[in-house]
Formats: C-alpha cells, sequence, structure tokens
C-alpha cells in the first residue's frame, strides 16, 4: 500500500496558513477522490482509499500534532499498514527555499531545515523516502511567514501550485518517482506558458510542379 502524507498544524488558526500546503494537498486529493470518512488513530488522521490499477489502496494522512511532533504520528499509520517508508511513501511539505509556483519531488535527501522533516526522519531512522517540496517562497522572518497566509495577490497562484502538486502526487502513485520527477519539477507556476511557435510562411516556390 502506498502512503501519501501531508504535512501542517492542527487547528482553524493554522487552516490557510503557508506551512499547511501539505495538509492541503491531501484535503484536495480526498476531495478528487470523493472521499470523505477518515478515522483519527495514533495522533494522524487517516483516510484509506481504493484506487484503479495500477495504482491499487493509498493511506492518506494527516499528522494531528504540531509540525515537529509529524514523526511518531506517522511512523505509526505507516506500520499500520505494513508499508515500506522507502518503496511506499511520500510526503508533501512546504519549502520557504522554493518560490511560489514551483514544486519539487525528490527521491530522498536530508530535512532542509524543515522541522517537519526532520522529525519524521528521526522517527522513521531513514531519510530515503520521497517527498514533495511546494514552495512557498521566503520572507521576513521564518517562522512568522511559514504561520502567514497568502496575500491577495498570492491566493490563485497558491492554489494552482497545491493543484500541481496533487497532479504530482496523482503520477507518483502512478508511475512513480522518476517520470513524476520529469513532469514536475522544471515547472514555474509564476511564468506565463510560452506562445506557441508561429505557423510556417506558404513556400513561395509554390508546390512542385508534377513531372
Amino acid at each position: 500500500m502506498k502512503v501519501v502524507c501531508g504535512l501542517g498544524n492542527p487547528g482553524d488558526r493554522y487552516r490557510l496558513t503557508r506551512h499547511n500546503v501539505g495538509y492541503r494537498v491531501v484535503d484536495l486529493l480526498a476531495d478528487r477522490w470523493q472521499v470523505s470518512k477518515g478515522r483519527a488513530r495514533d495522533g494522524a488522521a487517516t483516510v484509506e482509499v481504493a484506487r484503479d490499477e495500477p495504482v491499487g489502496r493509498v493511506l492518506l494522512v494527516k499528522p494531528l500534532r504540531f509540525m515537529n511532533r509529524s514523526g511518531a504520528p506517522l511512523r505509526a499509520a505507516v506500520r499500520n499498514v505494513n508499508a515500506d517508508p522507502e518503496a511506499d511513501l511520500l510526503v508533501v511539505a512546504d519549502d520557504v527555499d522554493l518560490q511560489l509556483g514551483k514544486i519539487r519531488l525528490r527521491r530522498g535527501g536530508s530535512a532542509g531545515g524543515h522541522n517537519g522533516l526532520r522529525d519524521i526522519i528521526e522517527a522513521l531512522e531513514t531519510d530515503h523516502f520521497a517527498r514533495l517540496r511546494v514552495g512557498i517562497g521566503r520572507g521576513g522572518e521564518t517562522v512568522d511567514h511559514v504561520l502567514s497566509t497568502f496575500s491577495r495577490t498570492e491566493e490563485e497562484l497558491a492554489d494552482e501550485a497545491i493543484a500541481t502538486a496533487a497532479d504530482a502526487v496523482e503520477r507518483w502513485l502512478a508511475e512513480g518517482t522518476e517520470p513524476a520527477m520529469n513532469a514536475f519539477n522544471g515547472l514555474d507556476l509564476a511564468q506565463p506558458p510560452e506562445p506557441p511557435d508561429p505557423p510556417r510562411p506558404p513556400d513561395p516556390a509554390g508546390p512542385p510542379a508534377d513531372p
């Protein structure tokens, strides 16, 4: 079974903050898949979903403790379904080092200064699990910035980035890490799409004459 974990802080006061984009990606996937009934167990909200092959069964997870204590609830959720973190887990988190409108999928690596990822690495005793980082940009003091909401001028782009991150999760589930990385890591949603190539002008010489 695959496990997709979105990171965030519990409670309405944090629901729309930059730090909670991981929660929002998981919530969007649940909406897309038309599932709503889950349960709270061992400090995490979980819902199990049956998807068409080749995906199969997926467990959506949101740790219900604060960000820097995400590790134990996720570890329990992974163990409860006998999943292998190195093969079956994808963690979705915010990233201040990525500008808003960019996402990055990686096979593993360090926490990169993210307290939620750091606690998960310690709890799982490995950093060899996939993670999808959703850019929120930098601004002022880091703590104040991640706990702030998106400005009105950022909201549309933030919604698009969250939807694109959910697309990337679905690609990861269906095809694996490499195809998802190739499809999404180079995107910059803040930049307008490149215009299509103009049509080629007709050949002034016209079509070749019949022999």
